[in-house]
């Protein structure tokens, strides 16, 4: 029988998906607890409308990290703290700092975006990594001046 998955059924299908599964797995599990419907002409129409909409949605969510994209290669993150003689911070520039600051040029930018292996301790030009969406990467030049 071939049924439609409305939910991901761990190691069986992830939803939208269309397989060929057993009639009585079907029926008694699969429906009753509303992982799956059965794959008629309406069902399938639903669902391929359904997938329209997801792929529309997803092409949109794509531009919008191209532009986000390219709005960050336009920004110049200036920050100011104290450090000591060889240019050491006290205390560090975190991600979290850094998207306040983004944020302060009107782009919504998430901390958990910026990709920083550690944060910044020391004065100077730094160039940040940003993981937009889905293979979208940015950067962020970040400029420390000591006060």
């Amino acid at each position: 029988m071939k049924v439609i998955f409305l939910k991901d059924v761990k190691n069986v299908a992830k939803a939208n998906e269309i397989k060929e599964v057993k009639e009585g797995y079907a029926r008694n599990y699969l429906f009753k607890n509303n992982l799956a419907v059965e794959a008629t002409k309406e069902n399938l129409d639903k669902l391929n409308k359904k997938l329209e909409k997801i792929a529309a949605t997803e092409e949109q969510r794509l531009l919008n990290a191209k532009k986000l994209a390219e709005q960050l290669k336009t920004v110049e993150v200036k920050m100011k703290k104290k450090a000591g003689e060889k240019g050491r911070l006290f205390g560090a520039i975190t991600s979290s700092d850094l998207a306040d600051e983004v944020n302060k040029f009107g782009i919504q930018l998430d901390k958990k975006l910026i990709d920083m292996k550690n944060p910044i301790k020391e004065v100077g030009v730094h160039i940040v990594d940003v993981n937009i969406y889905k293979g979208i990467k940015g950067q962020l030049k970040v400029v420390v001046d000591a006060e």
